[in-house]
């Protein structure tokens, strides 16, 4: 039609004419560029969508609001996740990147010296600490009298205000009243001391109840903690709950002479110990504790005690207990221990060491499925700063923290710098104490329960106090200095937002070092991508397979009358 107007207004026509009229109306056409508005009569309409497809969008349209089916819902964003100076690399909490997707990160020029100053935050996205996320919600509430636990214990639960126990202890405390050996991987904070304590006092006062209970004058239960102050606390717990079981719980730890560790084994017999590697291992070389009646082994903070400083002390206990391989073989007459270990991770050399005093598969794991992973009731901050300010910073962090009345562990690397941060907080009169593993032992006790009371808010520590001690006081945790693993990170902040403790805590993190900002950009993509820090283990792995001649050479050993000893000459 186009064309056959254009082909009249070519031709030379009269003004009245049909052809004009139809050339007149495509030039006004042309000119209003075929417009959607109601043409006038005689006017051609425009298409600008062919028919077939208008008339399948409307019956698409038509079907969708016909069905039941509901629309399309886009995920919402949510609140901030990671929250930082450059806002373009926010990342809400409703949105996670793929194991395989570039990870944008806010560290990632953080070794450049320009970077002083910047900062990015891991909001917390829950307001209470997950006792064992992942598992399956309970049908009905459970109850400490749902698990077999005698009146006493119960009452004493109530009196420090405990009513149910959450999902990690039900499970833990059933497999122990069983008579299994157990490992307990969970977060920090999650009450795994509970989850021992309770099984090992119930099973000691029914053994003492039915006549089971052997060499009255021997140990009974063990618990190997690797600081004094852990011990001093679990002593107190223990004595808490076993208060009207008429059980006999003492701590012997080193540092305190032989004289004093004589006297505190002396007293009568004991029915829970718990005690330091050292300190424990000297009173067992002089026979001052007989190990024959033991029916509980508690190695709790697993992956301290495993460590370089403790293992060799660690193995020559063990290799004086008798650890049962099999439930039946932890119960009736002649009896062998059971075994618990604890902690949220444990190095390679935990199961060399365990198989050579029982068998691995006999050991049942209960590990929450959260572990390891950024802890997400916790609100984490990192700040790029430089070397020579952030001694300023925190300073004037702490002014303002002072004020709020707020408990504050203030984490160093080493104690030296310990003793100067205290020497720089005395001159600007900021009230405090120090607590760290170069103190002596006199000097060191009492110090944390001093902080634990509120007598003073702010405590300059090293990992010493990293380590399984009840902070449910802290409100803050300052990173003076950055932790040299991701492990040390974890117990460090988990410090904070512990079960049973009323406010929300914060972890606040300087970052100075290249090193530093390695381990920050680990967290970060580990924050971005909802995933578990890497390099972490949680499960006992089996020990490598020795080769024939190494075997050989090890029961040659054995069977020599004298171990070879080298002399420098």
């Amino acid at each position: 039609m186009l064309k056959l107007g254009l082909r009249f207004l070519l031709q030379p026509q009269s003004p009245g004419t049909p052809a004009i009229q139809c050339g007149t109306l495509l030039r006004k056409c042309l000119a209003s560029g075929f417009s959607d508005d109601a043409a006038p009569s005689g006017e051609l309409p425009v298409i600008r969508i062919p028919q077939k497809t208008r008339l399948r969008v409307e019956r698409r349209l038509k079907r969708v609001a016909g069905s039941k089916v509901p629309a399309l819902r886009l995920a919402r964003p949510g609140r901030l996740l990671i929250m930082g100076k450059r806002p373009e690399l926010n990342q809400h909490s409703g949105y996670t990147f793929g194991k395989f997707d570039t990870v944008p990160l806010v560290s990632k020029g953080w070794k450049h010296r320009k970077a002083a100053g910047d900062y990015f935050v891991i909001n917390n996205t829950r307001s209470q600490p997950p006792s064992c996320p992942g598992e399956e919600q309970w049908d009905k509430p459970r109850s400490f009298s749902s698990l077999g636990l005698c009146k006493e214990l119960q009452d004493a639960l109530d009196g420090m205000g405990i009513s149910q126990p959450n999902r990690l202890q039900v499970r833990t405390i059933t497999a122990l009243l069983r008579g299994s050996n157990v490992l307990c991987a969970a977060e920090t904070g999650s009450g795994k001391t509970l989850s021992y304590l309770l099984p090992i006092l119930q099973s000691l006062t029914r053994e003492r109840a039915v006549g089971e209970a052997r060499e009255s004058d021997g140990l009974r239960g063990l618990v190997v903690v690797p600081s004094r102050e852990l011990a001093e606390q679990l002593q107190r717990v223990a004595r808490t709950l076993a208060a009207d079981l008429k059980l006999n719980v003492r701590a012997v730890c080193g540092g305190r002479g032989m004289g004093k560790l004589k006297l505190s084994l002396s007293r009568g017999p004991i029915d829970l110990l718990v005690s330091t590697p050292g300190a424990f291992w000297k009173a067992l070389r002089r026979d001052l504790v007989s190990l024959g009646g033991l029916s509980f082994l508690v190695l709790d903070e697993a992956d301290t005690l495993f460590d370089e400083s403790f293992v060799d002390l660690l193995e020559g206990i063990l290799r004086h207990c008798q650890i049962a391989s099999h439930p039946r073989e932890s119960n009736g007459p002649g009896r062998k221990a059971q075994l618990v270990v604890t902690g949220a991770t444990f190095p390679g050399g935990v199961g060399e060491l365990l198989s050579k005093v029982t068998d691995l598969g006999s050991i049942i794991t209960i590990k929450s499925k959260e572990l390891h992973r950024i802890m997400p009731h916790v609100k984490q901050k990192f700040l790029k700063v430089k070397r020579t300010e952030k001694a300023s910073d925190l300073l004037q962090m702490l002014k303002e923290l002072v004020v709020q009345k707020a408990g504050v562990l203030v984490f160093c690397n080493s104690a030296s710098t310990v003793n100067w941060l205290g020497y720089v907080l005395d001159d600007h009169g900021i009230k405090h104490s120090r607590l760290q593993g170069s103190m002596q032992a006199a000097k060191r006790s009492g110090i944390f329960s001093t902080f634990q009371q509120g007598l003073i808010d702010v405590l300059l520590c090293t990992d010493i106090a990293s380590r399984g001690l009840d902070t449910q006081r802290v409100g803050v945790v300052i990173n003076y200095d950055f932790p040299l693993t991701l492990c040390d990170y974890i117990h460090r902040a988990g410090r904070v937002g512990r079960v049973g403790s009323k406010v929300v805590g914060t972890v606040v993190s300087f970052v100075t070092q290249p090193w530093e900002v390695e381990l920050v950009q680990k967290i970060e993509t580990a924050a971005r991508q909802k995933l578990v820090l890497p390099g972490l283990e949680s499960e006992i792995k089996q020990p490598a397979k020795r080769s024939t001649a190494g075997q050989f050479n090890q029961n040659r050993n054995e069977l020599s009358p004298e171990p070879f000893v080298e002399s420098s000459l």
